[in-house]
């Protein structure tokens, strides 16, 4: 008798031990799975990230741009000033360049 309630034991074991092997496979590929999902997202927000830099971009861009409309027609100072722009651009680039 003793024999025949150790064997159920053992046999309820084994079970519960497969159940936990099956339950710990499919949490691995949960894991794995939800892994690829995270990257995709944050290479999707990192895309966002930088078309919101863009929009940033083009929002300055366009203030200055507005900044420089010569109202009274003087083209020469409007020339001027894009030209101490481009100079200051420079001046970043070759700062960053080092």
């Amino acid at each position: 008798m003793d024999k025949e309630l150790l064997k159920a034991n053992l046999n309820g074991l084994e079970r519960k031990i497969q159940m936990l092997i099956a339950e710990h496979r499919n949490l691995k590929e949960e894991v794995k799975s939800l892994k690829a999902e995270n990257q995709e997202l944050k290479a999707a927000l990192k895309l966002r990230d930088e078309q919101i830099a863009g929009f940033h971009n083009q929002l300055k861009i366009s203030k200055l741009a507005d900044s420089l409309r010569p109202e009274d027609g003087s083209v020469p100072e409007l020339k001027k000033k894009v030209d101490e722009y481009i100079r200051e651009i420079d001046k970043c680039i070759a700062h960053l360049s080092r």
